[in-house]
């Protein structure tokens, strides 16, 4: 490949940043005449053509469906790409730059109006594109905004805990990382976590063999047994008493066969570690952590051992 080439792959990357992939495919079309097996521009020619339609086609849309549609589509593209046998990073960073930028922008164009949680979740989304285009600190201030309007939504939580992992900030994040899964850990979006300390995690719980639902499950199980969940926060009073609750409920729940226990178990797991912490901090007497012990070792003997060794 030339030096004409480099010059025009350099435009390539420049339209893609700019959020114009249809240009870009053009350019990239007219270079694959003369240098059909170079594998940067076959990829980049692959990723104009998944975008370039789709961006003309949703450009009728309203700001907001415009917005959902680019992430949700990102996230089928995040799939896609990684089967790809010509997978080149050189190209994905422009394509994100990219997408990101005319989702904010979309984000932007709107008001913020509605519900404290649909105002929270608008935050959320901006604070999203913003993490995606590495400005961390003005994402964490969306976030915390967010936060504030809805304290108890995992999805701000997880992007809050990912933005401090990004910016070294680890403490912050696996108290936030472990909050967020505890509240809810299936509307976690796991797909758009970029820190190596939740993504190396949930490597390893993949290799596992878990996938879809129980692996958002069982991914807070394997974050405390692996070290990763070890910044914790004591639970209040009535937060002890409404978990004990929840885990009878669930405990009832797994009895019956036509619930998922795949799904059920880790969540148990999850719980009874943290009313084990609980009662560790609140000094109530090891007879009821032992009893913890029992009831995790009756439901997953492997973790209970690996839990206690």
């Amino acid at each position: 490949m030339g030096i004409a080439d480099d010059e025009e792959l350099c435009k390539v990357y420049k339209l893609i940043e700019e959020g114009v992939p249809s240009q870009a495919r053009e350019i990239l079309s007219q270079l694959l005449e003369y240098n059909f097996a170079n594998s940067e521009i076959n990829f980049a020619h692959w990723c104009c053509s998944y975008w370039a339609d789709f961006i003309t086609r949703i450009s009728k849309f309203d700001p907001y469906e415009q917005g959902e549609a680019l992430i949700a589509r990102w996230k089928s593209f995040r799939q896609d790409y990684e089967l790809q046998k010509n997978f080149s990073k050189k190209v994905l960073y422009p394509m994100q730059k990219g997408i990101f930028t005319l989702a904010l922008h979309a984000y932007d164009s709107l008001k913020f109006e509605g519900t404290g949680v649909q105002r929270a979740e608008l935050c959320r989304k901006k604070g999203l594109c913003l993490k995606k285009l590495g400005e961390y600190e003005s994402a964490l201030n969306l976030l915390t905004e967010a936060y504030r309007l809805s304290s108890q939504s995992a999805p701000v939580l997880a992007e809050m805990a990912d933005c401090f992992a990004l910016c070294g900030e680890d403490k912050n994040a696996k108290v936030l990382f472990r909050e967020a899964f505890f509240i809810d850990a299936q509307r976690v979006e796991i797909d758009f976590l970029d820190s190596e300390l939740i993504c190396c995690l949930i490597r390893q719980v993949k290799e596992k063999g878990y996938s879809g639902s129980a692996l958002q499950e069982w991914i807070p199980v394997y974050g405390v047994l692996y070290g990763v969940f070890n910044v914790k926060r004591e639970l209040r009073v009535q937060e002890a008493a409404r978990l004990r609750q929840e885990i009878f409920a669930k405990e009832n729940e797994i009895k019956d066969p036509s619930n998922d226990s795949k799904i059920l178990i880790p969540k148990l797991i999850n719980m009874y570690f943290w009313l084990i912490d609980h009662y560790a901090h609140s000094n109530e007497g090891s007879s009821k952590i032992n009893e913890c012990l029992l009831q995790i070792r009756v439901h997953d003997e492997n973790i209970y051992r690996m839990y206690t060794k």
